[in-house]
């Protein structure tokens, strides 16, 4: 028996050795290493046209570029969709460690039609993007104030120009790209991983003697000559009937980057200082709000709760003005309760959503690799966290004492998702219109309709049943049938002017963060120091837990005792500031001109708003609302 309990042990051990000897071969699904052998084939994919000015992504054969015999999709995820992500194969091709000069792709002569689109696009400045082994094409370029090189998503469609001496505008199109792709060699074998893909476009008016065949060779680039394009001094103009024949180089280079870290050059940000400064700005005004808070908790509170506790008379307590008076009327169900109930389970959800993706993203399993896989994430969370926004919104309507469950449960399944998909619907439809690769499709829209519907409105009612099934929660006081009148208030204190007040700081703790983050939507650059916005998350919640708290004590000691709205408005009208600040971002760092444009810009800002509103709203009104109660249940009512 003990040989076998010990042969047991020996098996155990051993596969546990095995585990650890394995452990460092894990990959996330998808972005596991592919090596390449010299001479392997390399399939470059085409990737959508994107432009800062337009904000609208079109197909890349949606100009008459070279096509493939035929054109095969790549299979996108729920999140490239909604990013407008087109992902097709490409007539570019290369083979492992094997320059290429000169390779003609093919020959195109647009007519009126195609050669005003292309106008149009290198008007609108826009890029064409293009993949290699899941690594973005990206055109290296240095900053004029720095020695860095920075990274540009894709390259430009063309540029314009004049001809010398003459001051009519003309149109180039960069049709010779010269592509350097990096690798990684294996020191033990022949292989290698791609850790680089870069290119440098030029335009050229390619030439050629005779008639045009396959066997053409071209006199501005030849690799027999080795003749190479190394400027555009001689561009390559768009104009009807005007051919126009596209090449390209390749050229391979060792670089000592390791696969782990190829992302690392896309990701570097030169202005990490900035963020620092972002985090110490916040952690100041938090630090101030928690020494406030630590002043009321400490000192005022215990001060009041020792001399109501020792108070003895009804005149005594009369003298004392406070927070102590309202407590009959503190815990009266507020106007429109059932609204406040829905607006809290809806911020308990989107504040759920928020923490695990942050936890995700910092854990690394959210990394730009996975195209497409952060928002294709968050709509998922948001999906299955129903189940807490069904039974927060039904815990807080019991306290309420409400009785119709299901109706509450109906509100909070519907109303805030079916606004966000009002408005997205109405914005798609705008997109629709332009003809955009970024519309969503039906069967997408009918998949986000499955899963609002199917999955996340059932996970409601399960939430709200669980919830209705528990004892509802006792107030630590008992509510007097008549409710107290509500002497008049300072200026101060005004509903108005003290929500306005409570949303600057929670905003003032994030608006630096959101520069960056603006930046990486709406200007295509990669966003992905969630370690950052982790903290600065962190500081906001306790920021607005803390201004809700603070502005909730100063009105109950004005003897004011509607503080259910109030400390849900406090804090979430900071999303007031956000939408006005995504106003002055519009108007000083894009240089949008469309309407369309500027309409999706400013829709999907409100639905960033209204979504932050709700999250900050909820997070200010749960301090506030362990407040009350803290302090009530601490002191005696007779």
């Amino acid at each position: 028996m003990e040989r076998r309990s010990s042969a047991i042990q020996l098996c155990f051990c051993f596969a546990i050795f095995l585990f650890i000897a394995t452990a460092h071969c894990f990959y996330l699904p998808g972005v596991a290493p592919q090596d390449f052998l010299k001479g392997d084939l390399l399939k470059v994919k085409v990737n959508k046209l994107a432009s800062v000015k337009t904000q609208l992504p079109y197909s890349y054969y949606s100009l008459p570029y070279c096509k493939p015999d035929k054109i095969v999709d790549s299979a996108e995820n729920l999140g490239e969709v909604l990013r407008g992500d087109r992902i097709e194969n490409s007539p570019y091709m290369f083979k492992m460690r094997e320059p290429q000069m000169c390779n003609v792709v093919c020959r195109v002569t647009p007519n009126a039609k195609y050669a005003k689109e292309f106008k149009e696009k290198i008007d609108d400045e826009y890029r064409v993007n293009m993949i290699l082994d899941n690594l973005p094409l990206v055109e290296p370029y240095k900053r004029g104030d720095m020695d860095s090189v920075v990274y540009q998503h894709g390259f430009s469609i063309g540029l314009t120009g004049q001809y010398a001496g003459k001051k009519e505008q003309k149109y180039f199109i960069n049709n010779h790209l010269t592509f350097t792709v990096k690798f990684h060699k294996d020191e033990q074998t022949d292989a290698a991983r791609i850790v680089g893909f870069e290119v440098k476009p030029f335009s050229v008016r390619h030439e050629y003697e005779g008639k045009w065949d396959d066997k053409t060779r071209l006199t501005t680039c030849d690799p027999h000559a080795k003749r190479t394009v190394t400027s555009s001094d001689s561009p390559q103009e768009v104009e009807d009937k005007k051919e126009i024949i596209f090449t390209y180089d390749v050229e391979f280079k060792e670089s000592e980057i390791k696969w782990a870290s190829r992302w690392d050059t896309y990701l570097y940000m030169a202005d990490d200082q900035i963020h620092w400064f972002s985090i110490v700005n916040s952690l100041m005004i938090v630090l101030f709000l928690s020494g406030m808070v630590a002043m009321i908790m400490l000192r005022t509170l215990y001060r009041d709760i020792s001399k109501y506790n020792q108070l003895e008379t009804q005149e005594e307590a009369q003298e004392e003005t406070g927070w102590k008076l309202v407590h009959g009327d503190v815990f009266r169900p507020p106007a429109n309760s059932d609204l406040l109930c829905v607006y809290v389970g809806n911020g308990v959800q989107f504040f759920g959503m928020i923490v695990v993706t942050m936890i995700f993203a910092s854990l690394g399993f959210l990394s730009p690799s996975n195209r497409g896989g952060l928002m294709t994430a968050m709509l998922l969370l948001w999906v299955f966290m129903g189940l807490f926004a069904g039974y927060a919104s039904a815990c807080l309507y019991k306290m309420f004492k409400g009785t119709e469950w299901k109706k509450i449960t109906l509100k909070t399944a519907f109303m805030f998702p079916g606004i966000i998909f009002a408005i997205f619907f109405v914005l798609n439809g705008l997109i629709w219109g332009e003809k955009s690769s970024g519309a969503v499709p039906f069967g997408t829209m009918f998949a986000l309709v499955f899963l609002w519907f199917c999955i996340s409105v059932p996970l409601v009612f399960v939430g709200s049943y669980v919830a209705f099934k528990k004892p509802a929660i006792e107030d630590p006081v008992k509510t007097n049938k008549i409710p107290r009148q509500i002497p008049e208030q300072a200026w101060y204190m005004n509903p108005i002017f003290s929500i306005l007040i409570g949303g600057i700081l929670p905003f003032g703790a994030v608006f630096i963060e959101l520069f960056f983050i603006l930046t990486s939507i709406w200007l295509q650059q990669f966003y992905y120091i969630f370690g950052f916005l982790s903290i600065v998350f962190i500081i906001l919640i306790v920021t607005c837990a803390e201004i809700s708290i603070v502005l909730c004590y100063f009105q109950l000691c004005s003897e004011d005792y509607l503080w259910w709205w109030r400390s849900y408005l406090t804090a979430g009208s900071s999303a007031l500031y956000l939408f006005l600040y995504t106003a002055f971002y519009f108007f000083t760092k894009l240089n949008i001109t469309k309407p369309v444009s500027g309409i999706l810009y400013f829709g999907y800002m409100l639905i960033a708003s209204y979504a932050f509103f709700v999250v900050t709203g909820t997070i200010g009104f749960l301090a506030c609302f362990w407040f009350t109660r803290l302090i009530y249940s601490s002191v005696k009512i007779d």
